[in-house]
């Protein structure tokens, strides 16, 4: 995932994205399943979907990559950039689970559809906000009890 060019905020040299000004119905249902999990419950579901041993790292990556994925054989690492502030590296992990689980046939294939590798980007994105929204939510109102 990398920085987004529209943003709403600049901090440590990150470009934050403003949300989206809608979230389609298939991405605030798939959220329901993923907002509030920890990260182990977090691993254990994406495994349990995908069949694949799965580690997240925070790494060291330029400020241009917020994380990327890799998937070799039964096992698949998501990278996250360590310098990210932690609501961001959380959109940063559901964005890169998005594309670890829904778009299983990678880069490859994509370049071999009419679809262009920005609405891939613009799908996981939607999740993330979907995901990111649900789980602020969720703060603001247990901090107002």
């Amino acid at each position: 995932m990398a920085a987004s060019d529209s943003s709403s905020g600049n901090r440590d040299g990150f470009v934050f994205p403003a949300p989206p000004e809608y979230i389609p119905e298939w991405a605030e249902r798939e959220a329901n399943n993923w907002a509030g999990l920890d990260e182990f419950e977090i691993l254990v579901r994406a495994e349990e979907i995908s069949g694949k041993r799965i580690e997240i790292t925070c790494s060291l990556l330029p400020e241009s990559t917020w994380g990327f994925h890799i998937v070799k054989g039964q096992r698949a690492g998501i990278f996250l950039n360590r310098r990210l502030p932690d609501q961001w590296k959380r959109f940063a992990l559901f964005h890169e689970l998005y594309h670890l689980l829904e778009h299983r046939k990678g880069e490859s294939f994509w370049r071999r559809t009419a679809t262009p590798l920005s609405s891939f980007e613009h799908q996981a994105d939607l999740f993330a906000w979907a995901v990111a929204l649900k789980e602020w939510e969720i703060c603001w109102k247990e901090s107002s009890l």
